[in-house]
């Protein structure tokens, strides 16, 4: 993707580390930002609260796509079908693979065009990271840059895609986080949802680690 020098971005805001980082980045940067969550009918729908709360400190637009009804045409995964169950454990391929919704950031990013559109925003930004494309397919480079290219030429109104921690894990989000004082205490991230963090699933374990790594305090509060 080319060099920009956006004004205005639309960010898909999901509640978790990942995208609140981000969030925080684009507003410390100076742009205008709109942030945009989706309700897919996932288990954990309590990061959209985290989504509202974060959108709350910062000083951001929210506004909720709901497409709750496609849940049912997502398939057997643990995020929208409550009889798979959530991984627990260090992530491995397998246990990753149970957690992808087909072709999520597709349908996301493809929402968020539209509404980029609209807003004759310069560019929509979402969070995948370097720790995540070796595993899901909608978060490797080449899925970026193809989506982008049909982003570039979706209206005659140019908006590009853009992703900027590709080449960080999640350990280098966190430390960016806490550089940037964003709001990591309101953040999301078990898959079980719940009133506090389980912390043994996959996810948990992965935020745990990533605030350890990192050597920031880990404000999180968890069942286990």
């Amino acid at each position: 993707m080319e060099t920009l020098s956006p004004r205005k971005s639309i960010v898909l805001l999901s509640g978790g580390i990942d995208s609140t980082v981000l969030l925080a980045k684009l507003v410390a940067e100076g742009r205008e930002v709109l942030a945009m969550g989706i309700d897919y009918g996932q288990r954990h729908r309590c990061e959209i609260d985290a989504a509202r709360a974060v959108c709350a400190r910062l000083g951001v637009e929210y506004r909720l796509a709901d497409l709750r009804s496609l849940s049912p045409f997502f398939g057997n995964n643990s995020l929208t079908n409550a009889e798979v169950p959530v991984y627990e454990g260090a992530y491995d391929e397998a246990g990753m693979k149970t957690t992808v919704v087909p072709a999520r950031n597709l349908i996301l990013i493809s929402l968020a065009t539209a509404w980029a559109i609209a807003e004759k925003c310069d560019t929509i930004a979402y969070a995948a990271h370097g720790g995540d494309h070796t595993i899901y397919p909608d978060c490797r480079p080449e899925f970026a840059e193809k989506l982008d290219a049909v982003v570039q030429i979706s209206d005659w109104h140019r908006v590009c895609l853009e992703r900027p921690f590709v080449d960080m894990d999640k350990t280098e989000i966190v430390r960016l986080g806490a550089r940037l004082n964003a709001p990591l205490e309101l953040t999301w991230s078990c898959y079980n949802g719940g009133k506090t963090h389980c912390g043994k699933c996959s996810t948990c374990v992965e935020r745990r680690e990533a605030f350890r790594a990192a050597g920031v305090p880990d404000p999180t509060v968890y069942a286990e």
